[in-house]
């Protein structure tokens, strides 16, 4: 009877990992169904300089203090390690790890943060997006890209995301 019971077990517990395991045909509806012929991407160049990086940090700076937009302001290189960083008065405090986090994911995903966004928001085939490694997925993130290869990226944060996209699009203009 022992014998019995541990073979249907395992004869049960077979069939329900079977079924599990079975695979999902393919979602028509789903757009990561798609397999692109080729990938196209922008090569990762040089870090970014210290002189470049100040050039790009102060175009973004005038732009705030124009519209008189307290943020704060990083530059990183390809790897998402910071290079620059500047807090105008009155930012708040969490928009210092913000920015940085900003600036990070635009340059590790080769990227501006916006893109996560809107993804996001197109429903459920991209709910997956929160499970990447490191990013945020709020707009005001940018990849800087000189020579056609990126080199870093700027991350801006203090406002609305529309506020700090439109200060660091006007970081990474500096270099264009």
């Amino acid at each position: 009877m022992r014998k019995f019971v541990f073979s249907s077990l395992i004869v049960g517990m077979a069939l329900i990992c079977g079924n599990a395991l079975a695979q999902v045909p393919p979602d028509p509806n789903n757009p990561n169904e798609a397999v692109p012929e080729q990938y196209n991407y922008t090569p990762y160049g040089e870090p970014i300089n210290l002189v470049t990086a100040k050039k790009v940090a102060e175009a973004a700076l005038a732009e705030a203090t124009k519209r008189k937009w307290p943020m704060c302001i990083s530059i990183v290189g390809p790897t998402g390690d910071l290079v620059y960083f500047e807090k105008m008065d009155d930012c708040q405090f969490a928009s210092i790890a913000i920015s940085q986090h900003k600036a990070r994911t635009a340059a590790r995903y080769r990227r501006p943060t916006v893109v996560f966004e809107r993804l996001l928001a197109k429903g459920p085939h991209f709910a997956y997006l929160p499970t990447l490694d490191d990013v945020i997925m709020s707009r005001g993130g940018n990849p800087i890209v000189i020579g056609g290869k990126i080199v870093g990226a700027i991350g801006v944060s203090g406002g609305t995301g529309s506020q700090d996209d439109t200060i660091s699009v006007a970081g990474v203009a500096a270099v264009k």
